[in-house]
């Protein structure tokens, strides 16, 4: 039973919102449920955008790996090959100009390869960036 001389008793002190307040208070949760909805896709939009990034990022690595791996592999073989070509000689001029001529090819490999791995590396780098780029110009227009 309610005790009439607590202060806090609702039949001892009656309150009233104010139809103002109420409708001010009513406009705020909308608006905070509204932003959070915006946020929340955001936020969704977002994280899909990070997982294709990180799947380009990884994808493009593991190309670039194998790349570097094909390109080793090479290597390690026109050096196995000269050096046993290099056994094979009869005298000193022709191991001057056997070690001439694999010297200009493996500049040239190494060249071709460098060159190689420069545009799988733009390459790699253009398609992480570009679910990003493709997240961005939703939400932000170019300047005229």
């Amino acid at each position: 039973m309610a005790n009439a001389t607590d202060p806090f008793t609702a039949s001892i002190i009656p309150f009233e919102v104010p139809e103002q307040v109420r409708a001010f208070a009513e406009k705020g949760v909308s608006q905070a449920r509204d932003n959070y909805a915006k946020f929340k896709d955001a936020a969704e939009t977002h994280n899909v955008t990070i997982e294709a990034v990180f799947t380009s990022a990884s994808k493009g690595m593991s190309e670039y790996s194998a790349k570097l791996m094909e390109f080793m592999k090479a290597n390690t073989t026109a050096s196995l090959d000269f050096a046993q070509e290099l056994f094979g000689v009869k005298s000193p001029s022709e191991a001057l100009e056997l070690w001439t001529s694999h010297s200009r090819k493996q500049f040239e490999a190494l060249s071709g390869q460098a060159k190689e791995l420069a545009e799988l590396g733009q390459k790699v780098a253009s398609q992480t960036v570009e679910p990003i780029k493709t997240n961005a110009s939703k939400y932000y227009k170019p300047a005229a």
